[in-house]
């Protein structure tokens, strides 16, 4: 799956960015992943060697670097894994409960308390560059304000709920025996 995705990663930035060279495909996965994973060569190369021998892109020595491109077919390609993503009605279901389990995580609400952070992390950078590509194209704004919007109401809907759990009664054993 890492080599599917850094090859799908890479005709993404192909795409948006031109020519690019393997060390940079490294270099932007390490940024993105917080230092998570920084695939090294072993796994650029490859990836990108599938691509052009699927021919969805291709590549050409520019000095000492060989730099590779998107070509149409990865282009086409690339478009209708955007469409596909893009038409889904809903979220995938979420299953990084099932993975702690396997890997043994003892805590589950630690667990999803620090993937929570970890996504409001994420949400706060998101906002931030929204807010700098926001003053130039208005539609950011309209954007920038839905997620916030969301983020705000979730928010009311579980203190709702924490409201609601702390307020009931608890029940007392038969007999009036607790």
């Amino acid at each position: 799956m890492p080599g599917r995705i850094l090859g799908i990663y890479a005709l993404a930035l192909m795409d948006r960015m031109g020519p690019i060279y393997g060390y940079l495909i490294s270099e932007r996965v390490g940024q993105r992943t917080e230092g998570a994973w920084r695939p090294g060569p072993g796994a650029v190369y490859p990836a990108l060697n599938r691509l052009t021998v699927r021919g969805l892109a291709r590549s050409r020595v520019v000095g000492r670097r060989r730099v590779y491109s998107i070509t149409p077919k990865g282009r086409e390609v690339l478009a209708r894994i955007r469409a596909q993503t893009a038409s889904w009605t809903r979220p995938a279901p979420d299953l990084s409960v099932l993975w702690a389990e396997v890997a043994g995580v003892e805590d589950v609400g630690t667990f999803l308390l620090l993937r929570l952070r970890r996504a409001l992390d994420a949400i706060d950078t998101a906002l931030a560059s929204l807010a700098v590509a926001g003053a130039a194209r208005p539609g950011m704004r309209s954007l920038r304000a839905d997620v916030l919007s969301e983020l705000s109401a979730r928010i009311d809907t579980l203190r709702r709920r924490e409201a609601l759990v702390v307020s009931i009664p608890t029940r007392r054993g038969r007999g009036g025996k607790s």
